[in-house]
């Protein structure tokens, strides 16, 4: 693994991604530190880090497109990730010829904002909008397919719900989404007890992959990795889950998969609620895998890849 990038020094490089590549030394640093460096493996690849204005926030957003492309993927992380983590996506995307545009939600990775934290997950929505501008202004290729990982997933689960996605938009993908996590009546409590007392709680890592080697650079060498659980964080998905659980019910199908050796969500329950929200939605569940979708072990990660590859055009 390459030497640690400095976000410090990084954030302020960033300009629109419409104003072209540029190649800077921080830029391909923090690329080859990630691995996130596709080049090598897809020849002629745009590949672009800018940012864009939303919300009061500086949104760090990231392209890759092959020359030709027949699709976009939108990549939307989970909570306490950023894009530099999702190179087993983007690589399999770009394998589909697909161009992925990509961003770090505030308060993660390269974006501005108190670090894991967030006022109203409405927030997310506008930068998920952000998102798809951005995709508008670029001109990439429609169908815009859609694709999130836990809290990501709970964009995008938001986002259908909430109304008539914009026609540009393909498939849905909800990698082992967020609507409550493990153990939420226990969580809730602790919330209140805690909350009138301190504005944050140092954050447990678990160990939510098979991969021993992600799990070790996520704990132990990320520097974009924040310490802390913020409680207004907390206090804004108190306040989703309820309003999500009592969304009217969406004519949308997404392809759903979910790990059932998930500790971090209820995915039982979850999946409960999906299957009501959405017509017909097409769930693959893996018996071993763990919360981490995107970065479980390659023979998980090549079952669920199979299975969106026969689903997404």
């Amino acid at each position: 693994m390459p030497e640690p990038f400095n976000p410090d020094h990084l954030r302020p490089l960033l300009r629109p991604l419409a104003a072209g590549t540029l190649e800077l030394p921080a830029i391909q640093a923090y690329r080859a530190f990630y691995g996130i460096d596709l080049g090598r493996q897809h020849a002629h690849l745009d590949s672009r880090l800018g940012s864009f204005p939303v919300a009061g926030y500086q949104i760090a957003a990231q392209l890759w497109a092959p020359p030709q492309p027949r699709a976009t993927l939108l990549l939307v992380h989970g909570y306490y990730d950023h894009m530099g983590l999702y190179r087993h996506v983007i690589d399999w995307a770009l394998g589909m010829n697909f161009a992925v545009l990509a961003c770090d939600l505030p308060g993660h990775g390269l974006s501005s904002g108190p670090r894991a934290s967030i006022d109203d997950f409405a927030e997310y929505q506008q930068v998920l909008v952000g998102l798809l501008d951005e995709a508008a202004q670029l001109g990439l290729p429609q169908p815009w397919h859609l694709c999130g990982q836990s809290t990501g997933g709970a964009i995008l689960l938001d986002y259908l719900l909430s109304g008539a996605p914009r026609p540009e938009v393909g498939q849905s993908i909800l990698l082992a989404p967020l609507v409550r996590p493990r153990a939420w009546a226990w969580s809730k409590l602790s919330y209140r007890l805690l909350s009138p007392f301190v504005k944050a709680i140092p954050r447990r890592f678990s160990e939510n992959s098979h991969d021993a080697e992600f799990i070790d650079f996520v704990q132990n060498r990320d520097p974009l990795q924040p310490r802390n659980l913020p409680t207004a964080w907390f206090a804004a998905l108190a306040r989703w889950v309820p309003r999500i659980e009592a969304a009217p019910r969406s004519a949308a199908s997404p392809l759903i998969v979910q790990g059932e050796a998930d500790m971090t969500v209820d995915w039982a329950h979850n999946l409960e609620v999906l299957r009501e929200k959405f017509a017909a939605p097409q769930i693959l569940c893996l018996p071993e895998a763990r919360h981490h979708l995107a970065n479980e072990v390659p023979a998980l990660r090549q079952r669920y890849f199979d299975f969106l590859r026969e689903r997404v055009a």
